[in-house]
């Protein structure tokens, strides 16, 4: 029996996310309860030695720059979440391969690139069970899986930073614009919600994150998902999003259509 649950989500940069198709309290309603306040949410890349703990799910593929809660009861992913409170915080986000259903409790196979993420605030609940919310820091791919010496499953992992040409500044203005179009015409005619997505692209974040944001908002298939995860290069990713998003709109428009405020991707 699989066991576990991811229970909503929330963006860095969007400042209200509204409602969610789970009830997730907010991070403040979270701190008032007993939840932990936000920690330090800066990644030191000379501080991290590439061994990642890995917390692999079925359907959920984590971006960096995305915050996503988490109710964590599985005893070994407890003994996870316990040990990364202790040291850096740091969880890779892994998405498990095809077939996994057979061997679920053991070491199925993963997908080679996950998300790092850092647990920014948890609260632990009487039945010994976790909330939690983790930042995506940066995409990893997994290099080898080390030999099992605690409950879960660790990794030694590589760091892959975005690639984004400076030389390539109007290409890069063309590609926003394009994506900010493409988006607008698949959201549903609510004021709302095109200031929000106005606010996020007329804003000064780098193309990479308006893709990384745009790519866990948008409601496509998990392999396209794991494929916008793997690629680096921001403009390649730019041109699949652009991809994806015309297949979006050219379906109907009950289905097409992304809600907003975004329900929760089930991948």
């Amino acid at each position: 029996m699989v066991k576990w649950k991811v229970v909503g989500f929330s963006f860095t940069r969007l400042t209200n996310p509204g409602r969610t198709a789970a009830r997730v309290r907010s991070p403040l309603s979270w701190e008032r309860s007993g939840m932990s306040t936000f920690e330090d949410m800066s990644f030191l890349l000379e501080k991290f030695a590439g061994k990642v703990r890995l917390f692999p799910l079925p359907n959920l593929v984590l971006f960096p720059h995305v915050m996503q809660p988490l109710h964590v009861f599985e005893s070994r992913y407890r003994d996870l979440l316990e040990d990364a409170l202790r040291d850096d915080r740091l969880i890779a986000m892994a998405v498990l391969a095809p077939g996994w259903q057979s061997d679920y409790e053991g070491r199925p196979p993963l997908r080679r690139f996950a998300c790092l993420t850092r647990v920014t605030t948890h609260h632990r609940l009487d039945d010994g069970t976790y909330n939690v919310l983790v930042l995506g820091l940066r995409r990893v791919r997994l290099v080898r899986e080390l030999e099992p010496l605690r409950s879960y499953r660790e990794a030694e992992v590589e760091l892959c930073e975005d690639y984004d040409p400076p030389e390539q500044a109007a290409a890069r203005r063309a590609l926003r614009g394009q994506l900010r179009n493409a988006f607008i015409r698949i959201l549903p005619v609510l004021p709302d919600a095109h200031e929000q997505i106005d606010q996020l692209l007329g804003s000064d974040i780098s193309l990479g994150v308006l893709t990384d944001v745009l790519g866990y908002m948008l409601q496509i298939d998990l392999d396209a998902k794991a494929a916008l995860l793997s690629e680096s290069d921001v403009h390649r990713r730019g041109k699949m999003l652009l991809a994806h998003l015309a297949a979006v709109a050219e379906q109907p428009a009950e289905t097409g259509a992304i809600p907003f405020p975004p329900q929760f991707s089930a991948n």
